[in-house]
């Protein structure tokens, strides 16, 4: 299937790391209205660049158009792509209301195209799982989710000198106006809706702790650096959501049931560790003790922290598991070992893998227009809360989405 790129910025990279792992999947080009950013693109990765816009579109080869722009571009983008007759596969938000993101999904029906978008770690062997476990009942019940998604404080980490293989800088100014929450928060909500269902009550704060992040963004005030919501689902259990960029790099998901809990920590690591710990008298009392907490092969011995749990493999399972960059340095190899070992193994393909795959087959899509535009929803609503804080209930909804391990093979 064909696909064409809009937006060659910072995380066009990402998402290049595991092109080769998708051969299925053929570029027919790229356009970016900053033309020396399409240029570097083109000759870095072989690809073709398209004069404008309207050029990718009239292309009757493109099947999928693939939205990469900046937040405030995402509506526009792909609104035109489906007035084209075009399938899209968006970078998220997908919108930045309600009523645009419920237009769009309208559109598509009406033009009889697919839209669909990121995240798409929903399909990372990590959460493949955590839902088998769930699924076996070995928590029991699920009743409650803490999830952590702080990402180091920005202020610090000097992003500025960050720089992508082709070129790109790392977004900081968009990073700091849009803020964590449209950023960030997406990523764990699709997993907590997807194994609990819609939430039908959200309780949310957010605010800004820095205002000078950064010289490049020097006199902006007033977007979010933190926020933190408690979702109440329609199944009655019940999530809590932290997001920032102001503590240290913590992105922890544990689902506590009845029985036990299962933890995680790899939002952007696919074939991140699991952990179930079944809960025992001995090893909730053993927590009490600092030296077993802070030991963690001794926390083991008396089953604090639970075992891992072998990773339930997926049909792109091998995109992260070795490199995907031919003619690579030695050097660069090991880098890249390093690195998908113990810092980030995300295939940012993979989202568009699985619509091109439903759109091969027939089958629907496993990603339903209700439960995105609700991920969509409740990304607005934490965004938005402000320092007042704010208790609403979402107007959207979805069906169950059903057996992850089982949809997908």
């Amino acid at each position: 299937m064909n696909i064409a790129f809009v937006g060659c910025g910072f995380v066009f990279d990402i998402y290049m790391r595991t092109r080769n792992a998708h051969p299925e999947l053929s570029i027919a080009g790229v356009f970016d209205i900053r033309r020396d950013r399409q240029d570097q693109v083109c000759t870095y990765y072989g690809l073709a660049g398209y004069d404008s816009y309207e050029a990718l579109l009239a292309d009757p080869k493109v099947d999928v158009v693939v939205n990469l722009t900046n937040i405030s571009s995402h509506v526009p983008v792909t609104q035109q792509a489906l007035e084209a007759g075009k399938h899209v596969y968006s970078e998220k938000p997908i919108a930045t209301s309600r009523e645009e993101c419920a237009s769009l999904f309208d559109l598509a029906r009406r033009k009889r195209v697919h839209f669909s978008g990121a995240p798409c770690n929903i399909f990372s062997d990590s959460l493949r799982t955590l839902f088998a476990s769930v699924k076996a009942g070995q928590i029991g019940q699920p009743l409650l989710v803490y999830a952590e998604l702080d990402d180091n404080p920005i202020h610090v980490m000097e992003f500025e000198k960050v720089r992508s293989p082709s070129g790109a800088p790392w977004p900081l100014v968009e990073e700091i106006h849009e803020g964590c929450t449209y950023e960030h928060v997406g990523y764990h909500l699709i997993w907590i809706c997807a194994l609990l269902g819609p939430a039908v009550n959200v309780t949310a704060f957010s605010k800004e702790l820095i205002a000078d992040k950064s010289d490049q963004t020097s006199g902006f005030v007033g977007t979010p650096d933190y926020s933190v919501a408690c979702l109440n689902f329609e199944n009655g259990a019940t999530a809590r959501i932290t997001c920032s960029v102001v503590a240290p790099r913590d992105h922890r998901m544990r689902v506590i049931g009845r029985d036990g809990e299962l933890s995680t920590e790899g939002y952007r690591h696919y074939r991140a560790p699991v952990f179930l710990e079944r809960f025992t008298r001995a090893a909730l009392s053993a927590r009490k003790f600092r030296t077993l907490r802070n030991t963690p092969w001794l926390a083991r011995r008396f089953g604090v922290g639970g075992r891992s749990l072998p990773l339930v493999r997926n049909w792109k399972s091998h995109a992260v598991e070795r490199h995907q960059q031919p003619g690579a340095s030695l050097k660069t190899r090991m880098i890249e070992w390093l690195r998908r070992r113990e810092v980030y193994a995300q295939d940012k393909f993979v989202g568009i893998a699985e619509l091109a795959r439903s759109l091969k087959t027939g089958a629907p899509p496993y990603l339903t227009p209700e439960f995105l535009q609700h991920i969509n929803e409740l990304t607005l609503m934490i965004q938005g809360a402000g320092p007042a804080g704010v208790a609403v209930k979402p107007a959207t909804t979805f069906a169950p989405l059903g057996d992850l391990t089982g949809t997908l093979s």
